[in-house]
């Protein structure tokens, strides 16, 4: 359960980062993320940047948890940070399921829930 957990939330993050990449290239319309309530560019680069980082640094705990960096961080340190992973991913949900864009509530909706169940396991498991 735990690889699965593992690789799942290395998996679903990598293509959320993809995803939120193409959005700041513009090659996937704005519309389709934050409830579809982005009205121009600026207010996209404003929340896009954000969730790019934040991704990437959940990533980065993902890869550090499944001993993938070699970079080791005290089991606390760890433990607390997927507490607050699958505490953002939980609130991400609730954010999802209030969409506007159909996309959103359909797809994300269930990929935050298995990223909040994956970090779930991954904090009980440290």
């Amino acid at each position: 359960m735990i690889a699965l957990a593992q690789y799942g939330l290395l998996t679903i993050l990598n293509l959320m980062l993809l995803f939120h990449l193409l959005i700041l290239l513009k090659a996937i319309p704005y519309a389709s993320v934050w409830g579809g309530r982005l009205k121009n560019d600026q207010e996209m680069y404003r929340f896009e940047i954000p969730s790019i980082l934040i991704n990437a640094l959940f990533l980065g705990i993902a890869l550090i948890k499944a001993e993938l960096l070699g970079i080791h961080l005290p089991e606390l340190a760890m433990q607390i940070s997927l507490w607050i992973m699958a505490a953002l991913f939980a609130f991400n949900t609730f954010g999802n399921l209030m969409s506007k864009n159909r996309l959103e509530k359909m797809i994300f909706s269930p990929l935050t829930i298995l990223l909040c169940a994956f970090s779930l396991i991954l904090a009980f498991a440290s």
